[in-house]
């Protein structure tokens, strides 16, 4: 079993699967210096995180009043990126900035993808592994971001459960595995009532382009362990070995939801971060962008102070030696085809937004950015409670950090249907060896193709 080290973590399995070095010097792009170069050239950011969207027209007006550069920001609904990708760059005016996740999209992407290995921006990199490369080390892409995924917890019902005659648990300390996990988790739901909940879990979110959370942040645990046993970033024959944890996790949070499991369906992410906000459950899977999204609910009764993360557990030997899932997949590229002009204009914005103190401030306080491996986010603070837990848990070399391996899976919509089978199986319409049958047939066929 190969240990997995906190460098190549930060890499990625863009990283590691490409085997990532950063070329010396390349042709075809300019380092720019952020004001001034770009002519007559505008910037098209085509936005991958809707959370974020109102931040990014902020950051975009910022500049503008600055540069007198034009910065359009288009959001993709969630779930649509590729297609909606795929729509803009055929228009006159294309996106000249955009989002490539990790090796598989620079696969499909490569041709519309800039050579930006002689870029300021990617030059400074704190951890040049980050960089999306191919094989020979050429740069196509540059992270947003250093995120993190877990189970997010409302301390205030988890203290008031703790506190109760035959509680499971004392303190959130105790919860250091699958069974206690689940120990406590199934007593907290039988006490709902005197909890003031309506479950445990905010609903499990399955209507088609909603069920992210499952299909790939929840599968990327049995796929990471499988990796991790086998010594390697990707594979043409996954077995799924961890199938059985991975449905027992996804079972937990179906019998002790809000909701019963026949309505998960109908159900997206807004309704269950709704839910977690206005105190209807104690636990909701999400990440450290979630904040936004809690807040600003009418009616939210989650303090920041009493907001937190914990490990996913799926019942696997040592997880109580882990981590929260953290990783990035959030690569900005930009747009070989665009005009000279416009690629020198996203350059120059790229290179204030990740090396301007000003720029990294208004990721950083606007949520965008929690940890960013530039160095003008050495020294900042994350300004919600969520991003703080991650700047912790990237810093705590006593816990190993999930790697976020889904960016190895074949494709978009092998995803979608792993999310349409979760969500029949959730239904009672088929059975879990459906799900893993789909999983496995699907991902062979696709990597031999």
């Amino acid at each position: 079993m190969r240990p997995i080290t906190r460098r190549s973590m930060l890499g990625g399995s863009a990283a590691v699967a490409l085997a990532a070095t950063l070329a010396a010097c390349s042709s075809g792009s300019g380092s720019g210096s952020g004001s001034g170069d770009s002519g007559t050239g505008s910037v098209y950011f085509l936005n991958f995180k809707p959370e974020a969207e109102d931040a990014f027209k902020t950051i975009a007006a910022t500049y503008k009043e600055k540069t007198g550069v034009e910065v359009k920001v288009v959001t993709a609904a969630s779930g649509t990126y590729e297609q909606t990708l795929q729509t803009e760059v055929a228009k006159s005016n294309p996106p000249t900035i955009f989002n490539i996740n990790g090796p598989v999209g620079l696969a499909n992407w490569q041709d519309y993808a800039l050579d930006i290995s002689d870029t300021d921006f990617v030059k400074d990199l704190t951890d040049p592994s980050m960089a999306l490369t191919d094989d020979a080390g050429t740069v196509y892409g540059s992270p947003l971001a250093t995120e993190g995924y877990g189970l997010i917890y409302n301390g205030e019902i988890l203290d008031k459960y703790f506190a109760m005659d035959g509680a499971k648990a004392s303190s959130i300390d105790e919860i250091k595995g699958f069974d206690k996990l689940k120990e406590v988790v199934e007593d907290m739901q039988s006490k709902k009532d005197d909890l003031g909940i309506d479950g445990v879990f905010a609903s499990t979110s399955l209507s088609p382009g909603e069920d992210w959370r499952w299909q790939t942040h929840l599968s990327n645990y049995p796929v990471y362990y499988e990796f991790k046993d086998k010594g390697v970033t990707d594979t043409p024959d996954l077995e799924l070995t961890y199938s059985d944890n991975y449905r027992q996790i996804f079972d937990l949070y179906l019998n002790n939801s809000t909701v019963e499991p026949s309505a998960l369906s109908s159900k997206n992410v807004s309704d269950s971060m709704a839910e977690f906000a206005l105190g209807k459950a104690a636990f909701v899977q999400n990440g450290n962008w979630a904040w936004s999204q809690i807040s600003e609910v009418d009616g939210n009764v989650v303090k920041e102070d009493q907001i937190h993360f914990m490990p996913i557990y799926i019942g696997v030997d040592g997880e109580d030696k882990s981590g929260i899932a953290l990783g990035t997949e959030n690569y900005l590229s930009i747009n070989s085809q665009a005009s000279e002009a416009d690629q020198q204009a996203s350059i120059d914005f790229l290179n204030w937004l990740f090396m301007d103190a000003e720029a990294a401030k208004l990721l950083t306080d606007n949520s965008v950015v929690s940890a960013a491996p530039y160095a003008a986010f050495a020294e900042l603070a994350p300004a919600d409670p969520l991003g703080a837990e991650i700047v912790e848990y990237l810093n705590n070399d006593e816990l190993y950090p999930i790697n976020w391996v889904f960016q190895t899976y074949p494709s978009q919509d092998f995803k979608d249907q792993v999310g349409q089978h979760l969500a029949q199986y959730a239904a009672g319409n088929e059975s879990w060896d459906d799900v893993k049958t789909y999983f496995v047939e699907e991902w062979k066929a696709e990597k031999s193709s």
